[in-house]
């Protein structure tokens, strides 16, 4: 009792563990000393126990691209306007132009690609704003050139420095050969004595005009298919229309095998015709063959019923007509085949 009277009880203090077990260590009680330190406490980890599962998140990349849609697809798209001119300060070209517009940004492939085309004169390109290859071609005229589109409403004028080539030929002094015997090849002018010209035009008939880049051409003329070929070289100013005609000095020859002047043609027969020095120019097959030839001398080889005759002739530029070799005019007359063909 401590403090307290008979009638009511003061307060109880309870004996420490160590008063009443003298030997308290022995039985693994704590040691009644004061706490000098916190030790931590091992929680008990006990079979069966729910463990939390590991997530593993994908790593977020630095930047991620935006869900709303471009700004650029949003805007307004304003009109690329263009024309075209075959030189500076020239008129404007009216018609037969093919517009063709390009990404500077070439595909997977490596290509290309074509955004808009268009034949107008003066085409009007709805398109975003950006870097783009533009190419206009006018005939066999052409040009490349690179276009910076800001997106502002635009308008540009191509300079094309592009002309025409008119061609036509005379035979002789004054002679015009038929329009279906007569053709042109034009290639392009020549980069150095052994570079090989391009060809630019095959085939080309007289009075058609050609619209070409300004520059210089090499134009052969072709009259007939054998060898009246005549060269030039012609040069093609920005703007204008160049006429030029090539004099071809040949004659057309129409050939038959008679045996006598004057009389009917001998069909089946075979011919050969070579020049003076032995040169083969041309073979055909018919009682009238007809080609063209240019001016020289020749040898006319006509073949019949294994039988040979030849004559020698002389072209003349501009003289057209009919050459006769007649069954007499063997080709070996000591030939113990030899005979009138009949």
């Amino acid at each position: 009792m401590f403090g307290g009277s008979p009638e009511r009880p003061g307060p109880y203090v309870s004996p420490s563990a160590s008063d009443l077990l003298p030997n308290a260590r022995d039985v693994g009680a704590p040691n009644g000393g004061p706490l000098r330190h916190f030790e931590p406490i091992a929680l008990p980890n006990k079979p069966g126990t729910l463990q939390a599962p590991k997530i593993e998140l994908p790593g977020l990349p630095a930047y991620a691209p935006q869900t709303g849609p471009n700004q650029n697809l949003l805007r307004r798209r304003e009109a690329l306007s263009l024309k075209a001119v075959l030189s500076e300060g020239g008129p404007e070209i009216p018609n037969g132009l093919i517009w063709r517009l390009y990404s500077a940004v070439p595909s997977i492939d490596g290509s290309s690609s074509l955004v808009a085309s268009s034949e107008s004169p003066t085409p009007n390109f709805e398109v975003p704003p950006g870097t783009y290859i533009l190419h206009v071609g006018f005939g066999r005229a052409g040009v490349v050139e690179r276009i910076d589109f800001t997106g502002v409403k635009t308008q540009q004028t191509i300079v094309l420095k592009a002309g025409g080539l008119k061609l036509n030929a005379v035979v002789g002094d004054e002679g015009k050969p038929p329009a279906s015997r007569l053709t042109f090849d034009v290639y392009a002018g020549d980069d150095g004595e052994d570079a090989e010209r391009k060809l630019v035009a095959s085939d080309v008939a007289p009075e058609k005009v050609l619209r070409l880049n300004a520059g210089s051409y090499l134009v052969v003329s072709h009259y007939g298919s054998a060898n009246a070929v005549v060269r030039a070289d012609i040069r093609v100013e920005a703007g204008k229309l160049t006429e030029a005609t090539l004099t071809q000095r040949a004659a057309l020859l129409t050939m038959k095998l008679v045996r006598e002047h004057g009389g009917e043609a001998i069909a089946d027969t075979a011919w050969t015709i070579t020049t003076a020095s032995g040169d083969l120019v041309r073979q055909s097959v018919g009682a009238f063959p007809t080609m063209v030839l240019a001016a020289g001398d020749y040898v006319i080889v006509a073949k019949n019923n294994n039988k040979v005759f030849q004559r020698p002739f002389t072209v003349e530029a501009g003289h057209d007509t009919d050459v006769e070799v007649l069954t007499s005019d063997l080709a070996t007359p000591d030939d113990p085949e030899a005979g009138s063909g009949d």
